[in-house]
C-alpha cells in the first residue's frame, strides 16, 4: 500500500492543497515509463527527455512550459600540418536535437529555453589556417550558442620534429618522420586524432570516429569520420577529420562530413568545408597543406516566434519546416533574440 509522505499538509481559503517542501515526481527514463501499467492523470518526471510527462490516457504527453530553442554548435576544424604532416581535427560537435549523437558518441545535451527578454550570444569559430612551410597547422577557434561551447579542431602535427597533433575538439593526427601520437579530443565533442608512422602522418580525429593511424607502408591515416543531423529537416554529416599526407603512396580520405584529403608528393591536399567544421588535409614535403573549414550554429524553435540576428553575425534566411523554423548563422559574433 503507498503512502503519502510530508512534513506538513494545509489548506488555504480555495481548498487548494498545500505542502512545505518541493514536490519529488517519482523518476523514470522513457523505456522504464512504457512498461508501466498506468491511468490517464498519471504524472512522471523523465530521466531520458529531462521534462515533466502526465499520460493522457493513451500516450504520455509532455507538460507545456517555456518553449526550447534546438541548437547545433559546431567549431572551426583544425589546419593541416606540412611536410608529410597530419590532417587537422574537426571541430568540437554539440547538438541538443533530440534523438541524435552529439560529438565523441555521447547522446544529445539539453536544449536552452526560449525567452523572448534574453539576448543569446553567438560565435561561429573560422576554421584553423595551414602550415605554411614545415610546422604544425593552426587549430580552429571556438563556436558558442548560450551557455554550449564548441571547442576548436586541433591542428594536425608537423614533420619536422615529429610533432604530435594539438588537442581540441577532436585532436590532430601526429605528424613527422618518425612515431608521434595524435591530439586527444574534448570529451563529449569529438574524438583523437591518428597516430603518424614514419613519413606517413595520422588522420585527425572526427566527430564521431578516432582518425586512422599512419601505416608505416608509404600510406598515411583517414580523418575520423563525422555526425549526421537532420536539424534542418535533411540529414547532413558535418565536422570530418582532415587526413594525413602520404609518403609517394595512396592519397588519404577526410572523414565524412567535410574532412579534407591528404596530399601526396603528387596530388595536392584539399581543405575542411566550410561551414562543417571538418579538419584541413595534411601537406607532404613539396605540397602545401589545407585549412580548416569554418564551424556553423544552427538554431531551430516554434514557428510562432521569430529571430532578430543582431549586427555581426552572418546568417542564411529564416526557414519554416513544419510546425518549427531554423536558421543557419556561417559566421561572426553577435547575440540574437526573439520575439
Amino acid at each position: 500500500m503507498s503512502e503519502l509522505k510530508t512534513n506538513k499538509i494545509s489548506t488555504n481559503d480555495q481548498n487548494n492543497v498545500a505542502i512545505d517542501n518541493a514536490l519529488g515526481l517519482k523518476s523514470y527514463d522513457t523505456t522504464a515509463r512504457d512498461a508501466l501499467t498506468s491511468v490517464a492523470g498519471d504524472m512522471i518526471y523523465n530521466t531520458t527527455t529531462s521534462k515533466v510527462e502526465f499520460f493522457n490516457g493513451s500516450s504520455w504527453v509532455e507538460v507545456s512550459g517555456a518553449p526550447f530553442i534546438t541548437s547545433l554548435v559546431i567549431a572551426g576544424g583544425g589546419g593541416g600540418g606540412r611536410n608529410y604532416g597530419a590532417g587537422g581535427g574537426a571541430g568540437g560537435y554539440i547538438s541538443t536535437v533530440s534523438g541524435e549523437n552529439t560529438g565523441g558518441g555521447s547522446s544529445y545535451e539539453a536544449p536552452s529555453q526560449l525567452i523572448t527578454s534574453k539576448n543569446y550570444t553567438v560565435t561561429v569559430g573560422a576554421g584553423g589556417a595551414a602550415s605554411p612551410s614545415s610546422g604544425t597547422g593552426t587549430s580552429g577557434n571556438d563556436s558558442l550558442f548560450s551557455v554550449q561551447t564548441a571547442i576548436g579542431g586541433g591542428a594536425g602535427g608537423g614533420g619536422t620534429g615529429s610533432v604530435s597533433g594539438l588537442s581540441g575538439g577532436s585532436g590532430g593526427g601526429g605528424g613527422g618522420s618518425s612515431a608521434s601520437s595524435g591530439g586527444a579530443a574534448t570529451t563529449n565533442q569529438g574524438f583523437a586524432g591518428g597516430a603518424s608512422s614514419g613519413a606517413n602522418a595520422g588522420g585527425g580525429g572526427g566527430a564521431s570516429a578516432v582518425g586512422t593511424a599512419g601505416s608505416g607502408t608509404n600510406i598515411g591515416g583517414d580523418g575520423g569520420n563525422g555526425v549526421a543531423s537532420s536539424i534542418t529537416g535533411l540529414s547532413v554529416t558535418r565536422a570530418g577529420g582532415g587526413g594525413g599526407a602520404s609518403a609517394n603512396g595512396a592519397q588519404t580520405s577526410g572523414g565524412t562530413g567535410g574532412g579534407g584529403d591528404g596530399a601526396t608528393d603528387a596530388v595536392a591536399s584539399t581543405a575542411g568545408t566550410v561551414n562543417t567544421g571538418s579538419g584541413g588535409g595534411g601537406g607532404s614535403g613539396g605540397i602545401a597543406a589545407s585549412s580548416g573549414g569554418s564551424g556553423v550554429v544552427i538554431l531551430k524553435y516554434p514557428d510562432t516566434y521569430t529571430i532578430s540576428v543582431g549586427a555581426g553575425l552572418t546568417a542564411g534566411t529564416e526557414t519554416t519546416d513544419g510546425s518549427d523554423k531554423y536558421i543557419e548563422i556561417t559566421a561572426g559574433t553577435g547575440t540574437i533574440s526573439f520575439s
